[in-house]
């Protein structure tokens, strides 16, 4: 239907008599915004509509805004694009604003977006090297820097949290979450939420967050990006499921589809998750995004025989926006005309669309985002937080004999390229990060010889001769090694995650001198290295860390800072053990050392990881003590305490990761052996000690059945320590009496324990 001028005037009118009033009751808001959209939704016609359901890159990842062009302009002006992705930069966006606002029919505001993943021009660690900091606290801060850099380049949404819990390390874009478990990836959801959008989405610094890949993605098969999820119901829900909905009670804006298929339905057309789970299940109102190509790949899926086809799937499964393929724009017209049906969907998704729009402001203020150009180097402020990070995050696996950290005096050579590797720090979508800001390893220790080596991405051993000589005339060897960023994000699954190239050739020469090796890894992933490791004394997990990678390294290496980093994943031997996580199922014949028993386990390698998830060391030991729990017995409405003394028994100031985990047996059910359910990282003088309390819900105890969440009641063994492997100290709560929440229910490691420490 199109318009008369009269029309468009006494809809814009009505628009205008109908905006926020910042000071307004939180019920006159509500109501304000939806007068106002329903008003514009009416002034509308399908194009138009159409045009808000579509999401067009204005560039490339390395050429932002290159494809803003007068064509461009143009389908801007006709209404026909609601949003923007792969643009940035105040002043471009702001002229680029002013053509939606002032020369469009409505003047409706556009949506600006970019992949600000970890950092848009501070580039801070990588998410997995976050998520290994255990500090909730720590994501927000960093979140944060990222919000106040991308807002101030004039952009209103990123692309992350990616809260795919993964558990297979051959798939490349495990670098970009918090790892292998449901309870960690919730807390860091939450805290990413927090620290994107803050308190009020639409006043002050802030950038809507998107939980992303809605769901399952993190379990495609064999780790191959794009495939397929093969996932059993109770799988779906107990593990993929709880920190989405962690990420939506924090107030999540936006949420993405994944790639991948369940059950051979494809999650862009995936009514039944999409529009039921989350939308009606859960209740979720927020934006929900396709990912890139996603509608119009749902015919190579072969789920749909045309274009039209897929847009329609798309939008009856809950999709609102379709980003960089056309399909509803170009084809959801034909559906409509074919399935008339199809029109309150786009109206609600349209609906949803500038519901977002006016959350984050823009109807009132749409030039109000972009206080500079947004590509200003890092501020000083950002350094510090960029290097604190770093720090926290660093993960010491192994420590023999005390070799960390370097006693003062110490002839050091340092080998290896990745060491003066300034892109690598950067990590996988470095938003407007620079390699000119990085600070290198090799430039932070400018005393050290230095010998590249051999490189990951080279088949030259030429300078392993240089190596070993330079290892011979060291008291003690930094040999840096890993892959480069390029190995893991998207599009970059392994089949073998050993290290590549000839380090494993550097390593035997330099192991062969004799001489005290500080193996430092820099990865994106868990890497399979025991025959690497063999016989090296210490070892530094290091991640990519950012610009300033090289000055915390060394925080650490020298003592200055105490590792306290823990592991969100498991690493293992070998590449064929994974996927391997900690919290699986046991079996009737769990494995045995004793290869002449028939158990569940490898003949070739030993039996578990070569590190297991949440371990880490620090310069100090420290003691459990005193175990309890009050009251020992609950009913399934109450709650108990569990409560530890953690001390510090060493003679330096260190931090702990107190982690707390469960099993809750179900009769005729098999459950993990063991699911964390609260942790707390707490720094310690020497000699300190505290108590530290978690309260637990019997909620969090339950499994998913086909009535829903459900617990039973019985025994529940609670096991306190300082990684997966190693328990301190266990006890038993008694609970009395069962209870089912009906469907969909709230996932029970999406459930936050509240921790006190006195």
């Amino acid at each position: 239907m199109k318009l008369g001028r009269r029309q468009v005037l006494a809809a814009g009118a009505l628009l205008a008599a109908h905006s926020w009033a910042p000071v307004a009751a939180e019920s006159r808001q509500r109501r304000d915004h939806s007068r106002r959209i329903k008003a514009l939704i009416a002034a509308m016609t399908l194009a138009e509509k159409l045009g808000q359901m579509t999401q067009i890159p204005g560039g490339r990842q390395k050429a932002l805004n290159s494809k803003l062009d007068s064509a461009m302009l143009d389908r801007v002006r006709r209404g026909e694009i609601g949003s923007f992705l792969h643009v940035a930069g105040a002043a471009p966006l702001k002229k680029l604003q002013k053509v939606a606002v002032e020369e469009s029919r409505l003047g409706i505001p556009l949506l600006f977006a970019m992949d600000v993943i970890h950092g848009y021009r501070t580039i801070l660690p990588v998410p997995l090297a976050l998520a290994a900091s255990w500090d909730v606290q720590l994501a927000e801060e960093a979140a944060r820097v990222a919000a106040e850099e991308a807002w101030a380049a004039g952009l209103h949404w990123t692309f992350t949290p990616m809260v795919d819990v993964a558990r297979d390390p051959r798939w490349g874009r495990i670098v970009e979450g918090a790892g292998e478990d449901p309870y960690l990836s919730s807390r860091m959801a939450e805290a990413q939420v927090r620290g994107f959008q803050t308190d009020d989405l639409g006043d002050g610094v802030r950038v809507m967050a998107c939980a992303k890949h809605f769901v399952g993605y993190g379990a495609v098969a064999a780790g191959r990006d794009y495939d397929s999820a093969d996932l059993s119901d109770r799988t779906l829900h107990e593990v993929y499921l709880p920190p989405f909905a962690a990420a939506q009670r924090a107030g999540v804006g936006s949420m993405m589809t994944a790639f991948n298929d369940i059950g051979g339905v494809p999650m862009t057309a995936n009514e039944g998750l999409v529009r039921g789970l989350l939308r009606q299940g859960w209740g979720y109102q927020g934006l929900v995004v396709s990912d890139w190509n996603a509608v119009k790949e749902l015919v190579n899926h072969g789920v749909a025989a045309t274009p039209a086809e897929a847009a329609a799937l798309a939008l009856r499964a809950g999709v609102d926006m379709e980003m960089a393929s056309t399909e509803y724009a170009e084809h959801l017209g034909e559906a409509v005309r074919q399935d008339p049906g199809l029109e309150p969907l786009i109206d609600q998704a349209v609906e949803r669309i500038l519901a977002a729009k006016a959350r984050l402001g823009l109807f009132d203020e749409p030039y109000g985002f972009g206080s500079r150009r947004g590509d200003d180097s890092p501020s000083a402020r950002h350094r510090a937080s960029a290097r604190r990070a770093a720090q926290r995050s660093i993960v010491l696996l192994r420590n023999e004999n005390a070799l960390l950290p370097l006693a003062p005096g110490k002839r050091v050579a340092l080998i290896g390229a990745l060491a003066d590797d300034d892109s690598s720090p950067l990590g996988s979508w470095r938003g407007r990060g620079d390699v000119n800001d990085v600070v290198t390893l090799r430039k932070a220790l400018p005393d050290a010889e230095f010998v590249p080596g051999v490189r990951p991405r080279s088949d030259d051993r030429s300078g392993i001769p240089a190596a070993v000589e330079a290892a011979k005339r060291a008291d003690v060897v930094l040999l840096v090694v890993g892959e480069d960023y390029d190995y893991t994000g998207e599009a970059r699954s392994y089949s073998q995650i050993g290290l590549p190239g000839p380090q494993q050739a550097l390593i035997d020469a330099v192991r062969a001198t004799g001489k005290p090796i500080v193996a430092i890894l820099m990865n994106g992933r868990p890497l399979a290295l025991e025959s690497a490791l063999r016989g090296i004394p210490a070892v530094l997990e290091t991640w990519f860390l950012g610009i300033e990678s090289g000055p915390a390294i060394v925080d650490v290496l020298t003592g200055k800072v105490s590792p306290g980093g823990r592991l969100p994943i498991g690493f293992p031997r070998t590449t064929g053990q994974v996927p391997m996580p900690y919290a699986h199922y046991p079996t009737g014949r769990p494995a045995d050392p004793d290869l002449k028993n028939d158990t569940s386990r490898y003949h070739d390698v030993d039996i578990g990881a070569l590190f297991p998830f949440g371990h880490g060391l620090g310069y100090a030991p420290f003691e459990y003590s005193g175990l309890a729990v009050t009251p020992g017995t609950v009913d399934a409405g109450g709650s108990a305490e569990v409560s530890v003394t953690v001390a510090n028994m060493g003679r330096v100031a260190a931090d702990e990761v107190v982690q707390l985990y469960i099993r809750a047996p179900v009769p005729g059910v098999s459950r993990p052996v063991k699911e964390l359910r609260g942790f707390t990282r707490l720094t310690l003088q020497s000699g300190e000690r505290r108590r530290v309390a978690f309260t637990l819900d019997p909620q969090q105890f339950a499994y998913w059945s086909p009535d829903g969440w459900s617990y039973p009641g019985g025994t529940v063994e609670l096991m306190v320590g300082t990684s997966s492997e190693d328990i301190r100290m266990r006890a038993n709560l008694e609970v009395r009496g069962g209870f089912t929440s009906p469907a969909p229910g709230t996932p029970a490691a999406s459930i936050e324990t509240l921790v006190t420490i006195a």
